[in-house]
């Protein structure tokens, strides 16, 4: 039987690619488009994106917005309501390419803003929070606006594609960045479009993932609860949700948080030392409606760091490496050797063990 392209559901479909620099040195985005190329039958076409850090130093005292619009009524609307509680110092179309592709195409903007001293004493919450805010806000409206990008001196890029074409659409060879993530989508319970396209992010935090989450309903009801609105359908979304809540409101390690989102098994707790079956006990008990299961590897990004963690039982594949301060990670060891032809070492992160690197020195 002869199936058309996106019609066959392929569960250890997607792709995930990452590399870091330890000494926060600057490479072109184009090196972490090329390391999708060999895992292009992973995607179908419906979804692939990347995030940059360290994109934006002229601006890296802001936070860099960027917007999906359906029109320019949708537009204005939306700056209208960003003034109330945001100084933007500048604006711009985010610059693209016209490709084949690539259609069906929405305004895409970003913005350079600083939250008002006067919204945050009136509120009295904190700058990071006022951001988090209008992203629950205008995602969870029917304006048509999508904020996909919110952090400082981090930018995520986006679309419905392969995600060598969105690379090439967004001209990625103009950014530089100390730290990449990368997705290609083969959506597999959820429709491709824009704002469904990996990284998700909120903050600085960006999440690409692979796999398939079986307690995406309990989750998003344990994450609703603390003021959080899933609108952009797709599980991934709220992974994205959790490490903000867990790490940012609640005060978490990355460690903890693997040890929450991907919690060992109790009989595997049973056989810690004492100290760790209290911290392991407690963890499951204060936060079970934030145990991720199913299928999946993961690359949580931040600013300075990032985080990659599979499943307990390891059920998506994710390989590592290093050469040098370098520390790349993906689906595929083919996509990693694209980005380094002679690493110094090749690892396997070990189910539910959290892969954690951090730049050095903090000077992005």
């Amino acid at each position: 039987m002869k199936y058309l392209e996106g019609q066959i559901r392929i569960p250890s479909g997607c792709a995930i690619s990452a590399l870091i620099s330890r000494e926060g040195r600057k490479i072109s985005g184009e090196t972490i488009a090329a390391s999708m190329v060999p895992m292009h039958d992973r995607s179908n076409g419906l979804g692939g994106g990347f995030a940059g850090y360290g994109i934006y130093p002229e601006y890296k005292d802001f936070f860099a917005l960027h917007i999906f619009y359906p029109g320019e009524s949708c537009r204005k609307q939306c700056e209208s309501l960003l003034r109330e509680s945001l100084d933007i110092v500048h604006q711009e179309p985010i610059p693209t390419r016209a490709i084949e592709a690539i259609t069906q195409v929405p305004l895409i903007y970003r913005y350079f803003a600083a939250p008002l001293q006067s919204t945050l004493k009136r509120l009295q919450i904190d700058e990071r929070e006022l951001i988090a805010r209008l992203v629950m806000e205008i995602n969870g409206g029917n304006s048509g606006a999508f904020i996909f990008s919110c952090g400082k001196n981090v930018g995520v890029f986006k679309g419905v594609g392969y995600p060598e074409d969105v690379a090439e659409f967004y001209r990625l060879e103009d950014y530089k960045g100390y730290c990449w993530t990368a997705h290609g989508r083969y959506p597999t319970n959820t429709p491709g479009w824009w704002g469904g396209a990996h990284p998700f992010a909120l903050l600085d935090y960006t999440v690409v993932h692979n796999g398939e989450i079986s307690s995406y309903d309990a989750n998003r009801r344990s994450i609703e609860m603390y003021g959080y609105r899933c609108t952009l359908q797709t599980d991934t979304e709220v992974i994205t949700y959790i490490a903000d809540y867990l790490l940012r409101k609640q005060g978490l390690t990355l460690q903890e948080l693997a040890q929450v989102m991907a919690a060992p098994f109790f009989t595997t707790i049973s056989r810690k030392s004492p100290e760790e079956q209290k911290q392991l006990s407690y963890l499951r008990t204060m936060f079970p409606g934030f145990l991720v299961t199913g299928p999946f590897s993961i690359i949580l990004a931040y600013e300075g760091g990032l985080m990659a963690l599979n499943d307990r039982l390891k059920l998506r594949s994710l390989v590592g490496a290093e050469k040098g301060d370098m520390v790349y990670l993906a689906s595929e060891e083919a996509a990693i050797r694209v980005m380094e032809p002679n690493p110094d070492r090749i690892f396997y992160p070990t189910g539910g063990e959290p892969v954690i690197v951090q730049v050095k020195g903090g000077a992005f």
